[in-house]
């Protein structure tokens, strides 16, 4: 039976795609309401993004520090959910007071509102997923264990096709201005970045593998968010600095060329007639020669010559009468 959420997920959430969790996170975590791409290259860009994003957030260290700790990993997960919950909505405030000149924030209530509430949704999650690792990692029941760690695992593809989708569309954010996926990505990576840096906790790489991985990743990520932020610029005119509502409107994608029709109305098709009718003939002209009506001329080829009239004869009397 077909189930659908309205215009969050657009009708794609269906009852048998709740077996394939990566689905469900793709209309979970990157609905509807989420405006379309502009354009292939900036899409290319976001996606090199997103991993520049994914090593900031997890950390090269941890695979060079001795291999991956998946109570570290959910620890790494919470940080960075608290720093997204602080982060965004107060880099996103920033923004709203220096559009204030151009717009209201009245305008942009409901894509504001939209955000929000995915940011919540996904930070739910990873918390979910925290609390139900810890359940089943400490119950001592084997019935317990068993259906927890099957859905740990439904969960853990969840959650981790979310974060790829937030991270690309964070959380959203496009719709309320498509600069602002760029700059909270840049922001969020130099924060998490900064505080090793600050403390010198290089994780035990020693200060030049220290550096290289803790600065590689968010130095990344700020040259293809400016990439990203300056084709927007130069290519659709959008500014990070004036408000959405003053900016120009962005062209609708192209519909494609009807194919080309010959004249004669089939594709391929050589013109079509009667390749044994007779040749067109010029007019009759009294006086001038030729006769429309002889053979080869255009009438009869069948016709024989013309024959004189036929005039009956009386039969001759033998007595001379």
């Amino acid at each position: 039976m077909a189930r659908t959420s309205g215009s969050w997920t657009g009708g794609t959430l269906r009852a048998r795609t709740f077996l394939k969790p990566h689905h469900v996170a793709g209309a979970v975590f990157h609905p509807a309401w989420i405006p379309q791409p502009l354009d292939p290259s900036i899409e290319r860009l976001k996606r090199f993004r997103v991993i520049a994003g994914a090593v900031a957030s997890v950390g090269v260290y941890t695979v060079l520090e001795g291999g991956f700790d998946v109570t570290e990993l959910l620890e790494n997960a919470l940080t960075a959910s608290a720093v997204l919950l602080l982060l965004t909505p107060l880099t996103v405030g920033v923004m709203l007071f220096v559009w204030r000149r151009t717009g209201t924030v009245r305008q942009l209530r409901v894509p504001l509102l939209n955000s929000l509430k995915l940011l919540l949704l996904f930070i739910g999650c990873v918390v979910a997923l925290v609390l139900l690792v810890q359940t089943t990692s400490g119950s001592g029941s084997v019935f317990v264990i068993l259906g927890g760690g099957l859905t740990m695992m439904w969960t853990i593809v969840f959650v981790v096709s979310g974060a790829v989708r937030v991270s690309g569309n964070f959380f959203g954010t496009a719709a309320v201005h498509r600069c602002l996926p760029a700059l909270l990505a840049t922001v969020t990576s130099w924060l998490m970045a900064i505080p090793d840096l600050v403390t010198g906790d290089l994780h035990g790489l020693g200060l030049t593998l220290g550096v290289v991985f803790i600065l590689g990743a968010p130095v990344t990520v700020t040259a293809i968010a400016l990439a990203e932020a300056g084709r927007l610029k130069r290519r659709y005119g959008i500014r990070l600095g004036a408000h959405p509502a003053s900016l120009p409107p962005v062209p609708g994608p192209v519909p494609p060329m009807p194919p080309t029709v010959p004249p004669t109305g089939l594709p391929h098709v050589p013109p079509q007639g009667n390749p044994y009718a007779p040749h067109p003939q010029p007019p009759y002209v009294p006086g001038a020669g030729g006769n429309p009506y002889a053979p080869g001329a255009g009438g009869n080829p069948y016709a024989g010559h013309p024959q004189p009239p036929y005039h009956p004869q009386r039969p001759h009397s033998p007595y001379g009468g």
